[in-house]
């Protein structure tokens, strides 16, 4: 017997692209998501490619994964689709030790977080 397939977590007009561990902090992070949340996907694409914020091009390319799956997966229409959410979440922490004066150390720790992008296509009526 076969195991019964998930249900999908989104409705039949949305689409999903997450990246898991992007080597920034959460809240630097959910500044560059701020940025497109609600936005046409072609404009959220130039608001990216514009940007000067480091990790605009590991959102860029979450993004442009979420409008291939939208397509090719769900056959959306690409034209029609907004970024109806673009969430962020903390991941792992790497931490470090710097030398201090007197034989003492200090902590240095690198987060890594996760974006979430659900782009949404809008009917003709809107």
């Amino acid at each position: 017997m076969a195991k019964q397939a998930k249900a999908r977590r989104l409705s039949g007009i949305e689409a999903m692209a997450k990246i898991t561990t992007l080597r920034t902090s959460p809240r630097k992070l959910n500044l560059v998501a701020q940025s497109i949340r609600g936005l046409k996907v072609q404009r959220a694409l130039n608001e990216l490619e514009f940007s000067h914020k480091r990790i605009a091009r590991d959102v860029r390319k979450a993004l442009y994964s979420a409008i291939s799956n939208a397509e090719n997966n769900h056959n959306l229409d690409i034209d029609n689709l907004v970024v109806a959410e673009a969430f962020v979440g903390k991941n792992l922490v790497m931490k470090r030790f710097a030398a201090r004066a007197r034989g003492r150390a200090s902590r240095i720790e690198k987060p890594f977080s996760e974006i979430t992008i659900v782009v949404r296509e809008l009917g003709e009526a809107a």
